[in-house]
């Protein structure tokens, strides 16, 4: 059921239920961080698994010594700058923070979204919300109410309804190694941005099957239909699928016309921050046409570039 009762909201969690969420990213499904029992019912409906960690929500900058201890100078530093926003940290947890949200790690990722329906909501709660992204494991981060309803159905109580998602692509998610900043995850906020703020960043090269945060596996966000990634879209590639029922995804207008595929484009002017808007809608769009396959421009490899491409690179993995 999709509506716009916050007061409905907060009753369905603070009976231990789960509720999507709206936030600037994508939208998230939420339990009180808490409840083990309510927590479960997020990886139970997800299909998540137990070694997948979930990012902690809070509606205050001032509630992030509530749930982590020995805190960087530098994190402090990153949240007053980017907090409420698409930027979750990767700190020492405290000891109220349940073992399942951290995956029985000893550190917890908590952000502060930047959406007015959730943080009038987290205000309303006398606890923060675990909740990530409002969809089956995998599969494409949904950016409407619509989208989450699509994959849940009934078997989800309510979905908040707050309008498409202003960013369109996950938190950039940033954890400490003695007090030295690293990159988890590219995000809505670009790297380069983040190291104008804190300096050079180091990078977490490996993905495992324990990963540290949120979004680490090499295959994610990934459709239904099969996804090819390319640097260019053109005849090489395509006569190597003739015959096929195609649909190409450009990252900028183009001169391509050919009424044989669908073809989609994420940002006519070649915006970054409007192909990332657009990203997962359009996912979304095209894997609903029954497809053989997609086929994908890169982005520019700079800026939310980067961020949008290792989406891509995610879903197109095999």
């Amino acid at each position: 059921m999709i509506s716009t009762n916050i007061q409905a909201a907060c009753q369905i969690l603070n009976n231990n239920d789960l509720v999507a969420i709206p936030t600037e990213t994508v939208y998230g499904l939420a339990a009180n961080a808490l409840n083990e029992k309510a927590v479960l019912k997020i990886f139970t409906l997800k299909k998540r698994p137990a070694y997948n960690p979930l990012i902690i929500h809070i509606g205050a900058i001032e509630d992030l010594d509530k749930w982590a201890k020995n805190i960087p100078e530098k994190a402090y530093l990153l949240a007053k700058t980017f907090w409420p926003g698409p930027l979750t940290l990767v700190l020492e947890k405290k000891a109220m923070v349940p073992n399942i949200i951290t995956a029985g790690k000893n550190t917890v990722g908590i952000r502060m979204p930047n959406h007015p329906v959730t943080l009038s909501l987290l205000k309303q709660l006398n606890f923060p919300l675990a909740a990530p992204s409002a969809n089956p494991f995998m599969s494409i981060s949904p950016t409407t109410a619509v989208h989450v309803e699509d994959y849940f159905g009934h078997k989800l109580p309510m979905i908040l309804e707050g309008g498409p998602c202003e960013k369109g692509i996950e938190s950039t998610i940033i954890g400490f190694e003695n007090g030295t900043p690293l990159l988890y995850r590219l995000g809505s906020i670009s790297e380069e941005t983040i190291e104008k703020i804190c300096g050079p960043l180091g990078r977490v090269k490996t993905i495992s099957k324990t990963p540290v945060a949120p979004g680490m596996l090499a295959k994610h966000y990934a459709p239904k239909t099969p996804v090819i990634l390319t640097e260019k879209i053109g005849t090489h590639i395509l006569d190597t699928y003739k015959g096929k029922k195609i649909g190409l995804l450009f990252y900028e207008n183009t001169t391509y016309n050919n009424t044989a595929y669908t073809i989609e484009i994420l940002s006519k002017n070649g915006s970054l921050e409007e192909a990332a808007k657009n990203l997962y809608a359009t996912l979304h769009r095209l894997d609903g046409m029954k497809l053989d396959l997609i086929i994908i421009q890169k982005s520019p490899n700079h800026g939310l570039g980067k961020s949008i491409n290792d989406r891509l690179e995610r879903a197109a993995k095999k």
